[in-house]
């Protein structure tokens, strides 16, 4: 398999807190890793500096044997990292098609053509991923009218118009019901596998954790404690105490 990203003893202060403490792994293409811990483990930390939006105090973060380490987002999301958010971020007043048309153009890097109406460029990909992600048939609908569940569809959408080969999901079943969740990482499941893409990604829903992810990392404190299957992450007796009454280690 191909090793997608490589993390190498990443650490990351604040003052005296120390929010990471030489943190590592790595994540093989069409590979779901699930980052999980207690609040103020150092997860968001952690995610940050993976695109850049925070730079590691140490340590380096590799994107198919590139260093990347400190590159501003926008460097790295050309380099082929995706990302979606806990807050959807798309624009309410834009069609669904729209909003995937404007991430389609920003990866070509194009400068419109003052003769060509925006809303021309790149509208065959952009339904082709709304299809993918089940959206095609609201690709008119304005994104601000759409039920959260499909906005979370959308941004999926946009988030693979880059042609990714590592995504970054930062909660991405957040307000979402049960159904819902299940379906959309089931959907990012299959697509990763299909095209090679390395997920990444953190959630507080233990069962979309331990039905979606093929590996877990564990955080706390800023420290990694444990890795590897749901099964093993599961059994881990000091996974177990971190997370004591908050569901993890039901059967």
């Amino acid at each position: 398999m191909t090793t997608i990203l490589d993390v190498e003893r990443i650490e990351k202060s604040f003052g005296g807190v120390r929010a990471v403490q030489g943190v590592s792994f790595s994540i093989e293409a069409g590979e779901m890793l699930a980052l999980i811990g207690p609040n103020g483990a150092g997860k968001s930390t952690c995610f940050n500096m993976l695109n850049g939006q925070l730079r590691p105090d140490a340590g380096r973060v590799r994107l198919l044997g590139q260093d990347i380490t400190g590159l501003a987002p926008r460097r790295v999301w050309r380099l082929g990292v995706g990302r979606t958010f806990q807050i959807t971020a798309t624009f309410g007043s834009m069609t669904v098609r729209e909003n995937v048309q404007v991430a389609l153009l920003s990866h070509a890097h194009r400068l419109l053509r003052f003769w060509r109406p925006a809303p021309e460029h790149f509208a065959d990909e952009a339904d082709a991923l709304l299809a993918r992600v089940g959206m095609a048939e609201q690709a008119e609908r304005a994104c601000g009218v759409l039920a959260y569940g499909d906005l979370k569809r959308v941004e999926l959408a946009i988030a693979l118009a880059n042609a990714p080969r590592l995504l970054l999901m930062d909660e991405p079943t957040a307000g979402m019901a049960p159904r819902e969740r299940v379906a959309l990482m089931a959907l990012t499941r299959d697509i990763a596998r299909e095209q090679g893409i390395a997920v990444l990604f953190t959630e507080h829903d233990m069962d979309v954790v331990f039905a979606q992810a093929d590996r877990i990392i564990v955080l706390d404190r800023g420290r990694l404690i444990a890795e590897g299957s749901p099964a093993a992450v599961r059994a881990n007796p000091e996974v177990q105490a971190v997370y004591l009454g908050a569901g993890l280690v039901h059967g």
